[in-house]
């Protein structure tokens, strides 16, 4: 563990700060979700179907799966600046060719190519577990992620206003401008918090074994991937849903879509505050049972005939709070299976998390853009909940049975 006392703010020679971990990790949010409102204006531009047009969240997080593989045991292995900077300078190329792509295959092309923003979020969390032991990291990622909730919470809000006044590029040119910035903050702020490894890069994805063995990990990785996934499935098929059942219009649909974000603000103030008191297994458990609750409650009021854009996306807040406590404490619980990994260990557990949530992108606007309702979504999302609750029950189990021996 490196001593945080002498963190200076723009000094790369000591570890970032806080506030530069937030923004790193924040443009992948932002990257995520800014254009979601602008989906159905998009699909008229290139004269695409939605369904082709809403893979530009699915293969986003595709990549973002398979690139968190390389992205950890690469800053195991160099350190976590040089990845850093190169991922976010790639992104900030990359955001110009979706900008000027003149049809959507070359728009979705440059779009995989925007997933190397995950770097911020893989590294954020790993430079965190540098600092930090296991109870106090779970507590620091909640904080950090607190601040980045900030960030989904407004990006639809503006991203509807810019695409409604200006267009969709107009959201494209706000990330790259952001991408630039975010570029120089890192080089001048981020300093070196990993004991870089020796010997070749093939050694260090040697040690992915050694956590795919682990049921622990298993336990935690399953844990964020379904509690996660009911997230992402809304990530892909909200915009339609919003479009179509409820009639909103871009600004609109952005205000309502951010819900789940200030569900997610909370949830991570609480798991920064509690975290260490209440212990990482027992703060998953309850943020997955209050996702099932609280989408189940969102049904319910369905079926009575409460059918409104409100209601909707109100029960949506919970799938925030409950997100909100789980990831942090999940993705602590990963990298403490073995701390000298905590690189590997964020990229690989971050990598099945997003591969299940692409699948579930994918799956739920498949599944909607034939349906004129909300139910398929709100289904699986429901069905997400509940195996993620089944995962942290079994971990937290198999954790008392490893301290009883």
């Amino acid at each position: 563990m490196q001593d945080v006392s002498s963190q200076r703010f723009l000094d790369r020679r000591t570890a970032p700060s806080i506030f530069t971990l937030i923004v790193l990790t924040g443009l992948g949010a932002l990257s995520m979700n800014i254009f979601l409102p602008s989906l159905p204006q998009m699909a008229e531009y290139f004269e695409a179907e939605y369904a082709v047009v809403q893979l530009a969240v699915a293969l986003y997080l595709g990549v973002n799966a398979a690139l968190q593989l390389l992205v950890g045991p690469l800053s195991d292995r160099y350190g976590r600046r040089p990845v850093m900077l190169a991922g976010v300078a790639i992104y900030s190329v990359a955001t110009l060719g979706c900008l000027w792509a003149p049809d959507v295959v070359t728009f979705l092309i440059f779009r995989m190519i925007q997933a190397s923003v995950v770097v911020g979020l893989v590294l954020g969390r790993a430079v965190v577990r540098d600092l930090y032991p296991r109870d106090q990291a779970a507590s620091m990622i909640g904080y950090v992620t607190m601040g980045m909730a900030i960030v989904p919470m407004v990006g639809p809000v503006i991203g509807g206003a810019l695409g409604q006044a200006f267009g969709w590029k107009a959201n494209f040119w706000l990330l790259f401008v952001a991408g630039v910035v975010i570029l120089w903050l890192a080089w001048a702020d981020q300093g070196e918090t990993a004991r870089k490894g020796q010997g070749r890069l093939r050694d260090q994805f040697a040690q992915y074994p050694i956590l795919l063995l682990s049921r622990r990990f298993w336990g935690y990785g399953l844990s964020s991937t379904f509690a996660s996934g009911a997230f992402f499935a809304y990530l892909g098929g909200a915009p339609l849903v919003g479009a179509r059942v409820f009639g909103l219009e871009p600004a609109l649909l952005g205000l309502f879509f951010g819900a789940p974000a200030l569900g997610y603000f909370f949830g991570n103030f609480i798991s920064g505050r509690y975290s260490v008191r209440v212990g990482i297994d027992r703060m998953i458990l309850w943020g997955a049972f209050i996702t099932f609750a609280g989408l189940c409650l969102g049904l319910g009021l369905f079926v009575l005939g409460f059918k409104t854009a409100a209601v909707f996306f109100g029960s949506m807040t919970f799938v925030g709070l409950g997100n909100g406590m789980v990831l942090p404490n999940a993705t602590s619980g990963m990298m403490s299976i073995r701390p000298d990994l905590a690189g590997t260990a964020s990229g690989l557990g971050g990598s099945i998390m997003l591969a299940g949530g692409a699948s579930l992108s994918a799956l739920s606007g498949v599944l909607l853009s034939k349906a004129d309702q909300a139910y398929p979504l709100i289904y699986i999302m429901i069905l997400c909940a509940a195996t993620a609750w089944i995962a942290a029950f079994y971990t937290a189990r198999r954790n008392d049975a490893l301290q009883m021996r």
